[in-house]
């Protein structure tokens, strides 16, 4: 079982920038994969970046704009968001896996404004 529990969503204006946590209730190098997803009003949910096996990956939106890291000390993973568009606007969740089965936190709401 893995706990995962986001924070650091909010309302920020164009251009601005964010930075999402989620803390992870086991070591964040023992999880196979972790990374976060979004889901915009309407839309399905996607993938914004994850890291797998160590190696960092991101949709074709955000490159350039966001990062993933992780902090083993304090088992959490981060997405530093820069840049940030009114398109961005969505629940951010952060997902990972533990040998075949998935866990999510609970979500935090991302607003940009125009």
């Amino acid at each position: 079982q893995v706990q995962l529990v986001e924070s650091g969503g909010g309302l920020v204006q164009a251009g601005g920038s964010l930075r999402l946590s989620c803390a992870a209730s086991r070591s964040i190098y023992s999880l196979d994969v972790i990374g976060w997803y979004r889901r915009a009003p309407g839309k399905p949910r996607e993938l914004v970046a994850a890291i797998t096996s160590g190696t960092s990956n991101y949709a074709d939106s955000v490159k350039g704009r966001f990062t993933i890291s992780r902090d083993g000390a304090r088992n959490t993973l981060y997405l530093q968001m820069n840049s940030l568009k009114p398109e961005d606007t969505a629940v951010y969740y952060c997902h990972s896996q533990y040998f075949t089965t998935s866990f999510w936190g609970q979500g935090t709401q991302v607003t940009v404004s125009s």
